[in-house]
C-alpha cells in the first residue's frame, strides 16, 4: 500500500488524464462518422476504448490503496480542423501522457515505490503503443497530403 502523497497525487491525475482522452477521442470518433469518415472514426473509437481500459485500472489500484477515484479537471475537447490536425491533437495529447507517466515511474523509483512503479511502467508501455501508432498514422496522412500537392503541379 502506498502511503507517498505524490504517488497518490499522480494517481489522481492520471486518472483525469485517462477521462479527458477518452472524452476527446470519443468526440472525436462521433465527429469523423458525421464527416463520414468511417475507417478513421473506428480508430479513434477503438483508442477510446483503449483508454477506458487504463480509466478502470486505475480507479481499481485506487481503490485497493482507499483513495476515493476522483477527477481533479478534465481537458476541453479539441475538434478542429482537418482529418490530420485532429490526428496530430492525439499525438500530442499521447506524448504529453506518456512524459507524465515517464515522470511517475522516476518518483515511484526514487521513494521505492516498487509496486506502484510496476502499474505505472505497464500503462506507459501501454501508451508508448499508442504514440507509436498515432506518429505513424500522421506519418501516412501528411505524406498522401504531400503526394496529392506534388501531382497538383
Amino acid at each position: 500500500m502506498s502511503s507517498d502523497p505524490t504517488v497518490l497525487g499522480y494517481l489522481g491525475r492520471a486518472l483525469s488524464l485517462e477521462f479527458s482522452a477518452v472524452q476527446q477521442f470519443l468526440s472525436t470518433a462521433r465527429l469523423l462518422d458525421t464527416r463520414g469518415i468511417d475507417v478513421a472514426a473506428k480508430r479513434f473509437h477503438q483508442e477510446a476504448t483503449e483508454e477506458m481500459g487504463h480509466v478502470e485500472r486505475l480507479i481499481n489500484r485506487m481503490l485497493a490503496l482507499g483513495v476515493a477515484p476522483n477527477t481533479s479537471q478534465l481537458r476541453p475537447v479539441r475538434l478542429n480542423g482537418s482529418l490530420p490536425e485532429l490526428v496530430l491533437n492525439a499525438l500530442e495529447f499521447e506524448r504529453e501522457i506518456t512524459a507524465f507517466y515517464e515522470g511517475a515511474v522516476a518518483h515511484c523509483l526514487a521513494v521505492q515505490e516498487h509496486d506502484s512503479r510496476v502499474f505505472f511502467e505497464q500503462l506507459l508501455q501501454e501508451e508508448r503503443h499508442h504514440l507509436v501508432e498515432f506518429e505513424t498514422w500522421y506519418g501516412e496522412l501528411t505524406a498522401n497530403a504531400e503526394r496529392s500537392r506534388e501531382a497538383k503541379r
